[in-house]
């Protein structure tokens, strides 16, 4: 057994247009290069869990979630909202509140504003309204929020007419929704943990009408709707910053605007690995990832086409395992899993010997199936292998072998 490619797993090396993958065996490196593609700048978490831009066809190892970090691909997403943390700009309408600059923001500079209440009796917020997406549209909101003299902040994209915000709100001492009216609007609430006391809170909604393209941001008094209208003190607050509105089902990275909607391109990482380090007779392919939703994705081994792969696929709440051979399925094997969490993920493949390993446990068989001529499979692709149903997620480790591992070794390797 051979472990034949390594690629992450806390051991990272970046440059424009490429990340790194290696083969160490018998103490003799050997560099296994990505080809990476992202023509616009890109926000990251980086070791320190501070925001920072990297630039054009730069990789990104985002490190919110742990010090070993992941490899970031996103697809291309537009942020509408023009003035992303300029909340004393005029596009920002005041209702209630005033806003000061100066504070110690996610990315830390002194770019965060704090919302401060009035001595009114009323609802207290800032809203951007009229924001253009298109008709029927799921859409995702967010905005990093820091708890001040006041704990809870409400977030909203819609009011009724008698002016009852149907919203959520978040506690930012604890972390967490306390409380959501009127689920229609709002859904798939989302909580990010950043460093120095900063949450990314979000919600989507696919309200299908124009109208509804607004965002309300404000103070709550209590952890329940009933506090969105109350008696401000003139000085109380909680800091705000980094609004963004997209088209989609969840958010992405925090896209900074300056007085226009500003898009980040897709990105792609392929065209790694090579013959000799993929045996197409037998192996495992292992990678430990997550998905960002539901939406279907793949990586694979190929020769570079949709005929001849072994992939892993991510859809509706689930993992695949496939290999095609002369665009014939060889085997496929399936799990129920939740996706958006990381998994660890391990293909056995040879002659009539198929199966899928998830978190420490066997998922799945297949019992007749042929593998490929010598030397078939030369690439890894974070997609099918021809370049088509791309990627998207968090990959924190791949790893190739060049014979299909015991039970006991695949338990080993992919037990969380």
């Amino acid at each position: 057994m051979a472990n034949t490619l390594k690629f992450g797993a806390g051991q990272w090396a970046t440059k424009e247009g490429s990340t790194l993958a290696y083969n160490d065996e018998n103490s003799n490196y050997k560099p296994l290069p990505f080809d990476f593609s992202r023509a616009s700048s890109a926000t990251v978490v980086n070791k320190d869990g501070l925001i920072e831009t990297v630039g054009s066809g730069q990789p990104r190892i985002d490190y919110k979630d742990d010090s070993e970090g992941a490899l970031k691909l996103e697809p291309q997403r537009t942020n509408l909202i023009t003035y992303s943390s300029d909340f004393s700009n005029g596009n920002w309408a005041k209702y209630g509140t005033t806003v000061t600059s100066g504070f110690t923001s996610p990315d830390g500079s002194l770019n965060a504003f704090k919302l401060v209440e009035d001595t009114n009796n009323s609802k207290h917020f800032i809203s951007r309204n009229n924001l253009f997406t298109p008709d029927g549209v799921t859409r995702d909101y967010s905005i990093f929020v820091k708890e001040g003299e006041k704990r809870y902040i409400f977030i909203t994209n819609v009011t009724t007419t008698n002016n009852d915000i149907n919203c959520a709100v978040f506690d930012t001492r604890d972390g967490v929704f306390t409380n959501t009216n009127n689920p229609t609007y709002i859904s798939n609430r989302n909580v990010t943990t950043l460093s120095n006391g900063w949450y990314r809170i979000d919600f989507t909604s696919n309200v299908n009408s124009f109208s509804y393209d607004n965002f309300y941001i404000g103070i709550s008094s209590s952890e329940t709707m009933s506090g969105v209208s109350y008696q401000g003190d003139g000085t109380s607050g909680v800091y705000i910053y980094g609004a963004q509105l997209e088209a989609g089902s969840y958010a992405t990275s925090y896209i900074p605007t300056q007085g226009s909607a500003v898009t980040r391109l897709a990105e792609s990482c392929n065209n790694g690995a090579n013959e000799q380090v993929i045996n197409s007779t037998e192996g495992v392919l292992y990678a430990e990832l997550s998905g960002f939703s539901n939406d279907l994705v793949r990586y694979s081994i190929s020769d570079g086409s949709n005929s001849n792969n072994i992939y892993i696929e991510l859809s509706s709440s689930s993992v695949s395992a496939v290999g095609r051979l002369s665009a014939v399925n060889q085997f496929s094997i399936y799990s129920s899993q939740t996706i958006t969490n990381y998994n660890k993920i391990a293909i056995k493949y040879k002659q009539n010997d198929f199966a899928l390993w998830i978190n420490g446990v066997e998922v799945g068989t297949d019992t007749s199936g042929n593998t490929y001529p010598a030397n078939t499979l030369d690439s890894f692709q974070f997609n099918r292998g021809d370049g088509g149903i791309l990627f998207y997620g968090e990959t924190r480790d791949i790893k190739l072998y060049n014979t299909a591992l015991t039970d006991q070794e695949l338990a080993a390797l992919t037990t969380i």
